[in-house]
């Protein structure tokens, strides 16, 4: 099994993957991300401290108690700006009503209402224009109200208030793309979030895959060498003592069949221990088919072989398909024809665009329904399955997979005349009907 990426989450417990880690640098806040409001607060102070010894020239010729309107005010402005991060709304609102009741009171332009600069950039930050720009509107607003009409008794001139108008408009622009700026960002990690989940169902569903066909190839091997070397080893055992050179040949062949089996599971373990795998694996093709056939006449089964058409065409999987289908075949033979078969038949032959492969008995045949099995991309309900252990056992189980992961159909079940039957139609290109078209 292929070792997980460093950096991939380790399983849980129970077997499931862990959650991602969270990237340490997300984790982390900005610098100074946990002085905003201590920053804003100080600011605030400052500029209230700032502004407060012009607010008496502010208030002259007025009564006395209006001074401290103006202080209120001043402090209600700097008060409001630790807010802007969460309440951005509420913020901006309380400035520019402070600000326009100065006005309204006599108050020129004030150091304290810079802090309406901030304000409008957090408003811009946080929402959308239709929230945001209503703000800017109510500050360029009350900018110009304050102004025009004191341009002659100010030291102010037209060009220094446009000029205050182009920085409110820089700020919320500032603002606004930001904001732009933070929203593309998320869609990012989302994006790269969803990415990594399918690509984790993705393995999930190759690993899946993959189990499944280490479980074929596996089965394919022992339950075929297996049988082979027990209808050998009795039959060695039943002529020991009457017929001890046959004993002895019978021995050489579960001493070969051993070997062969032996082989293939090493293959089978290089392959899992191998960091790479895929179509380059070794696979057993059509031209061992007459070695498998030599084996099952061993075994005492009279097989007969008929291989006919131009295999140059197959592909090494479809051929490594063939051959396990015959394989499985015969071995199902062994264990369900009986003691009265005789004859065996193995016929492969290649027609352009497909492989056609029967097997076929005269034995007693396992008990089962016939099962037909379409291909994988064919509509639901175009495979039929036998209900018998037979049927559902995991030799034609696997033959039923193997002939559906190449497109094909397979009909395995009793013969009419009597015998078993598995027939299986392969095509020669093996790509899926989206891929074809």
């Amino acid at each position: 099994m292929a070792r997980p990426a460093p950096d991939s989450p380790a399983p849980a417990g129970d077997g499931t993957p862990a959650a991602p880690a969270p990237d340490p640098a997300e984790a982390r806040p900005a610098p100074l991300a946990r002085f905003r409001i201590p920053i804003d607060i100080a600011v605030a102070v400052v500029a209230v401290v700032y502004t407060l010894p012009l607010l008496p020239a502010a208030a002259v010729g007025q009564p006395p108690i209006m001074l401290l309107v103006h202080v209120l005010l001043a402090a209600a402005i700097g008060a409001a700006l630790p807010f802007r991060h969460r309440h951005p709304v509420a913020a901006l609102a309380v400035m520019v009503i402070a600000m326009s009741a100065h006005a309204l009171l006599g108050a020129p332009l004030l150091p304290i209402d810079v802090l309406a600069l901030p304000a409008l950039y957090s408003l811009a930050a946080l929402h959308r224009p239709p929230v945001s720009v209503p703000g800017a509107a109510a500050l360029l607003t009350w900018l110009l109200a304050t102004t025009l009409p004191r341009l002659g008794d100010e030291h102010l001139n037209p060009g220094e208030v446009g000029l205050l108008c182009v920085v409110i408009a820089w700020v919320w622009t500032w603002g606004t793309l930001v904001r732009i700026r933070r929203a593309h960002l998320d869609e990012l990690g989302a994006r790269a979030l969803r990415l990594e989940r399918e690509q984790h169902a993705l393995a999930e569903a190759a690993a899946a895959e993959e189990r499944a066909r280490i479980a074929r190839e596996m089965h394919d091997i022992v339950s075929h060498s297996l049988s082979v070397v027990v209808v050998m080893s009795e039959g060695a055992a039943a002529t020991v003592d009457t017929a001890p050179e046959r004993a002895r040949e019978a021995m050489l062949r579960v001493r070969d069949t051993g070997r062969s089996a032996l082989a293939d599971m090493r293959t089978m373990l290089g392959v899992l221990r191998s960091p790479e795998t895929g179509p380059h694996d070794p696979q057993p093709g059509i031209d061992r088919l007459p070695e498998l056939v030599a084996e099952s006449r061993a075994a005492g089964l009279p097989v007969q072989l008929t291989v006919d058409g131009n295999q140059a065409a197959l592909s090494t999987g479809l051929e490594a398909t063939v051959y396990r289908i015959v394989q499985e075949a015969l071995t199902n033979t062994r264990k369900h024809a009986g003691p009265e078969v005789g004859r065996v038949e193995v016929a492969v032959r290649t027609d352009p665009g497909s492989v056609r492969v029967r097997i076929t008995d005269d034995g007693q045949g396992p008990a089962t329904a016939p099962t037909t099995a379409a291909p994988a991309s064919a509509p639901a309900g175009t495979s039929t399955a036998g209900t018998s252990a037979a049927g559902n056992g995991f030799g034609l189980r696997g033959i039923r997979e193997r002939v559906a992961a190449s497109g094909g159909i397979v009909h395995a079940g009793p013969r009419p005349g009597g015998g078993f039957e598995v027939a299986a139609e392969l095509p020669t290109d093996t790509r899926t009907e989206g891929e074809r078209t």
